[in-house]
């Protein structure tokens, strides 16, 4: 068996378990089962692992997100096509990936050069479409504002007003918020420019959000 062959029949069965776990927008699922997680691995001895439903290291003392995080935070997105998100932190590039193949327009930040830098190369050599840029993430990216949806995929301490202010009226930004090894997961939508209706779906585990370029 082709190590592709191997790769496609591990995703298969990762899809299969988030489904198990309530994972079920179509385009999502399908975007799970296309997307090749191991290839946003920056050490190649963990690629053998990129099927599990766990995270790993990168670079910059970054982490790949767990797949059903990956997963959870983009379904309570409520993507539909076409529409434009803003991602605060790139890392590794998965899941801007993933949003991109469900078909949104993804712009991301990402405030590590190295990372920004090697994730960028990375999405061009898939041939990936995303714009990606280096930047502080607390200012969000004001050039293509409003955005539809806005994702976080770092612990937030606060919700930036900033990132609301960046939010259409009928979006939704999805974010962990907490500081400590564990946060609350929230699906934040933007009923008018000062009301706003929050849920909370459980807690997660997040690499902090800072401020500033390094």
């Amino acid at each position: 068996m082709s190590t592709e062959i191997l790769f496609q029949a591990k995703r298969n069965e990762l899809v299969a378990h988030l489904q198990q776990k309530g994972i079920h927008d179509r385009a999502l699922v399908k975007a799970l089962a296309t997307v090749p997680r191991h290839l946003f691995f920056t050490d190649s001895t963990l690629k053998q692992f990129a099927y599990e439903d766990k995270a790993y290291p990168i670079e910059a003392g970054q982490t790949i997100s767990q797949p059903y995080t990956v997963a959870l935070q983009t379904q309570l997105l409520e993507l539909k096509p076409q529409e434009k998100v803003l991602e605060i932190g790139t890392g590794s590039g998965y899941q801007a990936a993933i949003l991109r193949a469900i078909g949104a327009r993804v712009y991301t930040i990402e405030r590590q050069k190295k990372l920004y830098f090697k994730t960028k190369t990375l999405l061009e050599s898939l041939n990936i479409s995303i714009d990606t840029f280096l930047g502080d993430g607390f200012k969000g990216f004001p050039p293509f504002a409003p955005y539809d949806k806005i994702i976080i995929t770092a612990a937030a301490p606060y919700i930036p007003r900033t990132l609301l202010d960046q939010l259409k009226v009928g979006g939704i930004m999805v974010a962990p918020l907490g500081e400590g090894k564990t946060q609350v997961l929230l699906q934040i939508k933007k009923l008018s420019e000062t009301e706003f209706e929050q849920r909370d779906f459980g807690s997660c585990s997040f690499v902090p959000m800072l401020a500033g370029i390094e």
